[in-house]
């Protein structure tokens, strides 16, 4: 008999994190499910960890390693139950994860997808603060799921057939393949909030996949833009300027962050795509024109305009 539930944890030498998070899937008040764990091919005692788990809810896939939306679509390949959640090997959820998202669903048959809300442990002052995600379901609803997805991967229940049909997760991702599936599946059909903290997005200092900023900027406007490419239905309902504020303007935001993060690599590659594309102010091209001189020039004329700035405002 096929679970309600399918988990799907993809690990990659998760040796040290992996224990927590099966933990609190072994602990899930809602006992209906099958956890499929695929061993991203690991160098680790990964491997080691998942086979000695006896659960017999426990299915283990080993693969070479291929990434991490491969790793989750060998999962989905291999899933039997009618929702999907998926486990990050070093993230966890509450007790009452699945059965409240499971609940929401069932309380809205029409409904592709439940999310809840997260929190981001291990992380200091508002970063670390409980985080629930706004109500999507309302007459802005395109236009907010195109300005971001505010749940993480681990805080959602999904049905397989949506994500099916969706086409699973996009391999050329690194940052943004939850996004772009999100943004497939919860555009075409309603979606329902459980307005709790049920996950847990676990910072243990290592070079996590949100680390590099540009990158997953630049992800997020790519799949923004084959979102709107393949459903140009989406720009006609929003208006074209609308749609390049939420797209180029956002990317631009995100460039401006690393610029005055001094993060000059990212702010250039993020800029020049802006440029490209004819978007912005004239105040905001001063700003960014100089992202296609050499890198070592931008920076001597960024030092320069700070000391003119200075002394304009009276500093040595």
């Amino acid at each position: 008999m096929s679970p309600g539930v399918s988990i799907i944890m993809p690990c990659y030498n998760a040796a040290a994190h992996l224990p927590q998070s099966v933990s609190s899937v072994l602990s899930q008040t809602f006992t209906d499910w099958e956890l499929i764990a695929i061993d991203d091919g690991s160098s680790d005692d990964t491997l080691t960890l998942l086979q000695a788990l006896t659960d017999p809810r426990v299915r283990v896939h080993s693969q070479s390693n291929q990434g991490v939306s491969a790793a989750r679509n060998a999962g989905l390949a291999l899933a039997r139950g009618q929702y999907v959640a998926f486990l990050d090997a070093d993230d966890t959820w509450a007790p009452t994860f699945l059965a409240k998202l499971f609940a929401a669903l069932q309380a809205h048959p029409d409904a592709v997808l439940a999310y809840c809300g997260w929190r981001n442990i291990g992380l200091p002052g508002p970063r670390g603060e409980p985080f629930i995600p706004p109500d999507y379901e309302t007459s802005a609803k395109l236009e907010t799921l195109l300005g971001g997805c505010r749940w993480p991967i681990h805080a959602a229940l999904t049905q397989r057939d949506a994500i099916a049909d969706a086409g699973g997760f996009n391999p050329l991702y690194t940052n943004a393949e939850d996004y772009a599936l999100w943004l497939q599946v919860a555009t075409v059909a309603p979606i329902a909030r459980v307005a709790e903290v049920l996950a847990f997005y676990h910072f243990h200092g290592a070079a996590q996949a949100s680390a590099n900023h540009a990158r997953a900027a630049l992800q997020l406007w790519r799949a923004q833009r084959e979102f709107l490419a393949s459903h140009p239905q989406a720009i006609s309902q929003i208006g074209r300027e609308q749609a390049a504020t939420l797209t180029h303007g956002t990317l631009m935001q995100h460039g401006f962050e690393c610029y005055w993060a001094r993060d000059l690599d990212g702010a250039r590659s993020i800029f020049r795509t802006v440029m490209r594309h004819g978007y912005g102010a004239p105040r905001e091209w001063l700003y960014m024109l100089p992202s296609w001189l050499p890198l070592s020039w931008h920076w001597a004329a960024l030092r320069l305009f700070e000391r003119l700035m200075g002394r304009r405002n009276g500093k040595p």
